[in-house]
């Protein structure tokens, strides 16, 4: 018998030095990635490139450019100039993941919640994310990665 958990998930956008720019709402686990996307607003984020992965397929900010890796068709597969190109955009989205077991380090994201108080999730998430921005601004400047 499994037991069902009463899940949530929020969106994060990070740059290539590990700091959070943007968090999004927190919505029940059930929701996806990309409905999460679309009922935030994100218009005064500008300019920048979204390195996505597959789960956000048809999210285009307006002001953004988005970049993932290509999705092989059915039936085929892809070629090795697409594998290459897969492999060296994961390079760069490595960085992301690495800012979300930033923030997953800590248990009181990780685990079970069970607090009932209004809104008291979300400003969980806010604080461990603010501590991760206090933290990686404190640690030695990390060398920014340089991608040929």
């Amino acid at each position: 018998m499994v037991k069902k958990k009463h899940t949530v998930k929020n969106n994060v956008m990070a740059d290539f030095t590990d700091r959070i720019f943007y968090l999004s709402d927190t919505y029940e686990g059930s929701v996806h990635d990309k409905k999460i996307c679309d009922e935030e607003s994100l218009e005064e984020i500008e300019n920048i490139e979204v390195w996505q992965d597959t789960g956000y397929q048809g999210f285009n900010p307006i002001n953004a450019t988005t970049i993932q890796p290509d999705k092989k068709k059915k039936g085929l597969g892809l070629t090795t100039e697409q594998k290459d190109q897969n492999r060296n955009k994961s390079k760069k989205r490595v960085y992301i993941e690495h800012t979300i077991r930033g923030i997953k380090i800590y248990r009181i994201i990780s685990e079970r919640l069970r607090n009932l108080m209004f809104e008291f999730k979300d400003k969980v998430m806010e604080t461990v994310c603010g501590l991760h921005n206090f933290i990686i601004e404190k640690r030695p400047m990390k060398k920014q990665p340089t991608f040929a």
